[in-house]
């Protein structure tokens, strides 16, 4: 599954009202902006990174009338659209007709792919369809680097699904990538590649959980690339990040968007299976606010919800309550906290000024891994590989 959150339409918000925004937004809205929704645990790859640990399909995934049903439930709410993931959502025989009920009912759909199902004749019906978008995964700017981390073909796949896109004068689709320690000096090729196809690149961070949570110390940022990163975002307003890095904003100066946590805000995820959870990185039951099948509905779930209402009280500074660079970061993310075995009042695990590497060196207790969807010796046959040297960003 992939990180698809909110991308605010204006590419740099000011201080005053980023600050507003984000005041209103943390006592939650009546209705999601958006919400993540994965319609699948199957797919046809098995990431070593993937946070739904997907793989095979679950046989109580909801069906075409159920997913139609909460479709009508979040036309009624006004929510604005739904990104929907997986797995591989395109897998699914009715995907198209769901994209195209959700579209009808005033439900704008931005779906998430690995391309391996997007011909030439499919990106042509993507493109001819409004209130549509699409972003595709590559995590490296090479076979070599992707590979490691997508399965072998998996970059072809990706190149092969964007070429039919632009082929079908689809613009603004999205490059979507998860920054590791070996593909984070490629952004300056990331970007080249996508006004190479008329795309908008989006850039996400790699979280702790699903199978993420067995690779993570290995893929994970360096703090000295963090704060390239950084700076390189920074001048660069115009890339999406859903604000997926709003612990590096203790660096400085805020980069682009609320930078808050929006789990139970602004956004929430639903699984498969209909299961309700905070954010799309905690597919816990610690973080499972009920389910769809259950009396009230999404609704209910996002306005009622104990676990929704208590994320939605003043937050607790916590430990990092004597830190200068709390207001800027807020702590971080809750998700990365969580999986890492620090407490939620805690400070991130790669925040910037070091506190939580202090923490990840003693002792901790780790949570549970939550259900494994993956194929049999899937993740675990494919070997990440390291890429030696690499430039500065830019």
């Amino acid at each position: 599954m992939t990180d698809f959150l909110t991308d605010l339409p204006e590419p740099k918000l000011s201080k005053v009202k980023q600050s507003g925004l984000a005041d209103e937004m943390k006592a939650g809205l009546h209705a999601p902006i958006c919400l993540t929704w994965e319609w699948t645990y199957g797919c046809n790859l098995s990431c070593v990174h993937c946070l739904s640990s997907s793989g095979r399909r679950d046989p109580n995934e909801l069906n075409t009338e159920q997913m139609k049903a909460v479709i009508d439930q979040l036309a009624e709410m006004q929510v604005f659209y739904i990104n929907v993931g997986g797995g591989e959502p395109t897998i699914r025989s009715d995907f198209f007709e769901l994209v195209e009920y959700a579209i009808d009912q005033g439900v704008g759909v931005k779906f998430s792919t690995n391309g391996g199902m997007i011909t030439q004749e499919k990106a042509e019906r993507i493109a001819s369809m409004d209130y549509l978008d699409v972003q595709i995964s590559l995590d490296g700017m090479d076979a070599e680097t992707n590979d490691a981390v997508r399965g072998e073909g998996s970059y072809d796949m990706a190149i092969a699904a964007m070429d039919h896109l632009h082929s079908a004068g689809m613009k603004g689709f999205k490059i979507s990538v998860v920054m590791t320690t070996n593909n984070v000096d490629q952004v300056d090729e990331y970007e080249a590649l996508a006004r190479k196809y008329d795309a908008e690149l989006r850039l996400t961070r790699l979280r702790p959980s699903g199978r993420g949570a067995e690779t993570w110390n290995e893929l994970k940022l360096t703090q000295a690339q963090q704060i390239e990163l950084y700076n390189w975002l920074l001048i660069r307003p115009h890339i999406l990040t859903g604000d997926s890095f709003f612990h590096l904003s203790a660096l400085g100066e805020p980069l682009p968007g609320l930078n808050l946590c929006g789990a139970g805000r602004v956004v929430c995820l639903i699984d498969p299976v209909g299961d309700v959870y905070a954010c799309p990185f905690v597919l816990h039951d610690e973080f499972k606010a009920g389910s769809l099948l259950d009396d009230g509905g999404f609704a209910h779930i996002w306005r009622e919800s104990d676990l929704f209402l208590s994320l939605r009280e003043p937050g607790s500074e916590g430990a990092c309550g004597s830190c200068g660079s709390w207001d800027a970061c807020q702590g971080g993310c809750m998700a990365a906290k969580f999986f890492t075995g620090i407490p939620l009042d805690g400070p991130d695990p790669e925040c910037v000024k070091g506190h939580g590497a202090e923490l990840l060196e003693g002792d901790r207790t780790l949570p549970a891994a939550g259900p494994d969807h993956s194929k049999p010796n899937g993740a675990s046959a494919v070997k990440l590989m390291s890429r030696p040297g690499g430039k500065r960003l830019a």
